[in-house]
């Protein structure tokens, strides 16, 4: 790991200009991307410049084109749309443009550029620096007197980060600002659910459609990659009607954008409600959600991610030299990557021409691994095929949930028991843990008892932290009353623990021996074998959304630092990754252990920005500041753990050191970071995960079903189903104890950990930066190949 001073060494900026501007469409996200790319810029010495209604601004110069300062980006994170403007430019597609353009450029010294925008912005950047040394010339022999200013600017460096609401850009996961419009598609659809309750409606919403019907659990959904057959008409109609003969109160139909059919007829929300109201007389409701997609905060995911993607960008254009191709940062698991622009674009150009030609199966592959993966989820979930099409299998799965409930929790059993249905399982629900396993609180449940689960909050199975040590031998009696062949267990450490228990336990009870998976699902994110859990997401959303507020009520008032705790017991991810999402100075947490002199430093810090600070406006806005501590986080000093840095302590310092400069105040979040509807990523993580899981039951079942019964005592038997780095990872529990802090319930190594000096820097502190996994330059074929191989690799496994 390189330290502060290497870092420094190699990857300076003294001497260089960036500039960083916004194009096309406007989303969610992209003010956090623009602050973390001025900031970082400063931090490693470089100048940065605003370049005010993208390309435009770059083509009229003038005041369109100015120097940032730290300042200068403060109070912008939680902001939705971009504050230094966004528009599409005509100038800027003929070459006179682009002359001007870059006579703009040149004379600040201005050779790196940042480009946040869609596939069309970023396609203009790169032919801007393919051209660039052909302008500069033509500048010079214009008469302009720029001889020195060519020779020490010749090459034009183009970092991309893709922002856009669509998510229709090959080579990346996640677009910036994806996250938070399905945040506000949710937030309607679950509005339009509400509704439902006093009124039997069919409602359309148009608009990310795939990933928004995942979401929300949806009936039908038309999407351009997947045009429905001939005969859809009927197939849908008798869905919705089948639904409402099983007391469904409530039908949805997303709509795509551009969705078409076979025949490639274009499909309109107005086609299909004519059609649902001529063939079954349905109240029927269309919402086009338009522009409120784009509008609002931008979520915590976004937020991380654009501070993520800025920061590489940074970094990519620190490294780069003349060769080094236009790259673009992407999102693959949770790892940004660079891959060359112009592939991802071209990419994304196939698809569009495989769509043209029809050849959708070809459309879907290109898209890349997650959207092939939503689709395939979304048709397992979406369509219970007749009992008599499905071969009706011997064994009866049980699922539950343990530990504390966690936002996503529901998604994952509605997931588990419709994919569990539809492999011809029978399944049972567990209530209340292990605890209720061992009283006998087992019942059948069936496809529709899981209808309208998706976006409900908490565990509506129950769910208890009790381990099943003290119940082995009722919990396999209950087992065998029930003749279970396979265990789904949902939840946090103690479902990990109660796993571990469960297998120890095989040797005195063979009721035991079936397979077992688990599926990390805690606000806390600290279960070994994962990167991440399902609920977690929710409660940094819950994290963020009061942070945002809390500092918006000293928007009017004098200088003030609040004090905020977080949930998460010894693992500080809560902590750290809300501090980022939210902009907080600081981080106190378990992992990182600080001393007094640490706290001296922070409260000393914050008082010089404070000082420094000129403008009371910008003083009201910039220095409402958060620190976020770690709940029940006793910290070590000098390798002893020491209990005496609470909550109020850490108040009453700030309180009593920041006198005549700020005041302060504390605000414990508690429960409320478990509560509420699990957000997006949380329901579609929980689908998917769920999915897979039960996918691997079935295929470890019919592995070990001998002499007309099941029994599978092998350590490949239970597993826990985990996102690590770039895939979905089945691993032995037993594997994975040696991974595990068990004292503290955590992991050894935590990824997350490297974001604490990105959320430093950011902070304006002096640290040192582990940039070992920047620098490569991947392909997008070879991530196309990576995917084949590890899917061919899961099929060796299963």
């Amino acid at each position: 790991m390189p330290d502060s001073k290497k870092f420094f060494e190699n990857l300076s900026g003294a001497g260089k200009s960036i500039g960083v501007l916004t194009s096309g469409g406007d989303a969610q996200g992209m003010n956090a991307a623009v602050r973390a790319v001025v900031r970082m810029g400063i931090y490693v010495g470089a100048k940065v410049y605003f370049i005010h209604e993208g390309y435009q601004g770059m083509v009229d110069g003038g005041d369109n084109i100015k120097e940032a300062t730290w300042e200068s980006v403060s109070s912008m994170l939680q902001l939705g749309g971009t504050v230094i403007g966004s528009a599409r430019c005509k100038e800027f597609r003929t070459h006179d443009g682009r002359l001007r353009a870059a006579l703009n450029l040149v004379q600040l010294g201005i050779t790196n550029l940042c480009v946040i925008g869609g596939d069309g912005s970023l396609t203009g950047a790169n032919l801007f620096r393919e051209e660039w040394s052909g302008l500069l010339e033509e500048l010079v022999q214009s008469g302009k007197e720029l001889r020195l200013a060519v020779e020490t600017h010749s090459v034009l460096h183009i970092v991309g980060m893709v922002g856009s609401i669509d998510n229709d850009f090959c080579g990346t996961d996640m677009t910036i600002g994806t996250d938070s419009a399905l945040h506000r598609i949710i937030e309607v659809v679950d509005a339009i659910m509400t509704t439902a309750q006093s009124q039997v409606q069919t409602s359309f919403v148009l608009y990310l459609a795939l990933v928004s019907a995942l979401a929300c659990g949806a009936d039908w959904v038309l999407i351009p990659e997947m045009p429905p057959e001939d005969g859809w008409e009927e197939q849908m109609c008798q869905k919705l009607s089948e639904n409402r003969a099983d007391k469904k109160r409530l039908n949805i139909i997303i709509v795509a954008e551009g969705a078409l059919d076979s025949h490639n007829r274009s499909i309109t929300t107005d086609y299909v409600k004519d059609l649902v109201v001529r063939c079954l007389g349905f109240d029927t409701r269309v919402t086009i959600l338009g522009h409120v997609q784009r509008g609002g905060t931008p979520s915590a995911f976004d937020r991380i991610l654009a501070s993520r993607m800025g920061v590489e960008a940074v970094l990519a254009l620190l490294e780069a030299s003349p060769d080094t191709p236009a790259c673009v940062v992407s999102l693959r698991g949770n790892q940004a990557i660079r891959l060359p622009l112009m592939e991802c674009v071209q990419m994304t150009q196939e698809v569009q021409k495989a769509m043209d030609e029809k050849n959708f199966e070809e459309a879907v592959k290109l898209r890349g691994r997650s959207f092939e993966n939503n689709l395939n989820t979304y048709k397992l979930l979406s369509y219970r095929k007749p009992d008599s099409e499905v071969p009706k299998s011997p064994y009866n799965v049980a699922v539950l949930n343990v530990g504390a409930p966690a936002a996503g929790m529901n998604a994952a059993v509605r997931s588990a028991v419709r994919v569990g249905i539809t492999e011809g399982h029978t399944m049972f629900a567990v209530h209340d843990g292990f605890e209720g396993f061992s009283k006998g609180q087992i019942t059948e449940i069936k496809w529709g008892d899981v209808g309208g689960w998706t976006g409900q909050g908490g565990s509506l199975l129950g769910t208890k932290r009790t381990l099943p040590a003290k119940h082995l031998n009722k919990i396999a009696e209950q087992i065998r009353i029930h003749n279970i062949g396979a265990l789904l267990v949902i939840g946090g450490f103690e479902a990990y623990l109660g796993l571990l228990e469960l297998l120890a336990a095989r040797s005195k009870h063979p009721e035991l021996c079936v397979p077992m998976v688990m599926v990390p699902s805690t606000v806390s994110n600290n279960i070994p074998g994962s990167d991440l859990s399902i609920g977690a997401d929710t409660a940094l959303n819950a994290i963020t959304n009061t942070c945002d507020r809390i500092k918006q009520s000293a928007s009017g008032t004098k200088r003030r630092v609040f004090i905020i705790e977080t949930m998460g017991g010894y693992c500080g991810y809560l902590a750290t990754v809300g501090a980022l999402a939210a902009g907080a100075d600081a981080a106190y947490i378990y992992e990182e252990p600080f001393s007094i002199r640490d706290l001296q430093t922070n409260v000393e810090h914050l008082t010089e920005k404070m000082k420094t600070s000129i403008q009371r406006g910008l003083v009201l806005r910039y220095l409402t500041h958060t620190y976020t501590y770690t709940h029940n986080s006793p910290c070590r000093m000098n390798e002893n753990s020491n209990e005496n840095f609470t909550t109020d302590f850490i108040y009453q310092l700030y309180t009593e050191e920041g006198k005549g400069v700020f005041d302060c105040r504390k605000n414990v979040l508690g429960h409320m970071q478990q509560g509420g509807a699990p957000s997006p990523f949380d329901r579609n993580f929980g689908t998917k995960i769920a999915a897979k899981a039960m996918q691997w039951i079935s295929k470890k079942l019919k592995e070990f079903y001998i002499e007309g019964r099941v029994f599978a005592n092998t350590e490949d038997s239970a597993c826990l189903l985990g996102m690590r780095r770039r895939a979905l990872v089945f691993q032995p529990v037993t594997q994975l104890k040696e991974e595990t802090d068990f004292e503290h319930r955590i992991p050894k190594e935590q990824w997350w950990l490297k974001l604490r000096p990105l959320m430093k820097i950011l902070a304006k502190y002096k640290t040192s930066y582990d940039v070992s996994d920047s620098g490569q330059l991947e392909h997008v074929a070879g991530l196309r190949t990576r995917d084949e191989n590890e899917v061919e690799k899961e099929c060796e496994e299963e």
